[in-house]
């Protein structure tokens, strides 16, 4: 019996041993290839897949209007960034693709950012517009599998809290709540090493 307890506190010890060490394995969820798209983001500069290209992105659905979640996965995506800074990563970018392009001119979605302190790199984040309403329903349903719609009648625009996690060749190959109302909130720090992972993958 003791012999078998010293056996389990040693696996245990292992265990401990190899996640100190690196251990831990990205596991993909999903593999979807996005498309590519030429649009402009929050400082008017010109933007396609090809920006982003050797670098994974985080992205997310929201528009400067919106009453409710928006500003709370704005917010998060800012604890993310600074988990990110903190563990010394710099090959990285944020991408928020407007859903009320019509509204969210590249003027507005650069006051909307501004309203957010936490930001640690401005040059990292594109807020993205530059297309018509019916190009960003489509785009988000073919390419991240998520709806967008804007209704007949109101200015809220539908569409999904999530954070899709896409890697340096442009495929998505992970999502997360990007808005919690539980205890446990967002995971920001298994967010931040799953970019930090799938990069150094990248380079291997």
């Amino acid at each position: 019996m003791k012999r078998k307890s010293v056996f389990i506190i040693a696996l245990m010890l292992l265990s401990f041993v190899l996640s100190a060490c690196g251990g831990y394995q990205f596991k993909a969820t999903t593999s979807y290839d996005i498309e590519d798209f030429n649009v402009v983001n929050h400082r008017g500069e010109e933007v396609s897949l090809a920006t982003f290209e050797g670098k994974p992105w985080l992205a997310m659905f929201i528009f400067t209007n919106c009453t409710t979640i928006c500003s709370p996965m704005t917010y998060n995506m800012t604890e993310i960034e600074k988990i990110l800074v903190e563990r010394g990563m710099e090959d990285y970018n944020i991408v928020a693709f407007s859903v009320d392009p019509a509204v969210d001119t590249p003027e507005v979605l650069t006051n909307y950012l501004s309203r957010y302190p936490g930001v640690q790199d401005e040059s990292k984040w594109h807020l993205l517009t530059g297309y018509s309403q019916e190009w960003i329903e489509q785009y988000a349903y073919k390419n991240f599998k998520s709806l967008v719609k804007m209704p007949t009648a109101g200015d809220q625009v539908l569409h999904a809290n999530t954070f899709y996690l896409v890697d340096p060749t442009g495929v998505a190959v992970k999502n997360y709540s990007g808005y919690s109302e539980q205890e446990d909130g967002v995971s920001y720090e298994t967010i931040a090493i799953d970019m930090e992972t799938v990069h150094a993958n990248s380079q291997k």
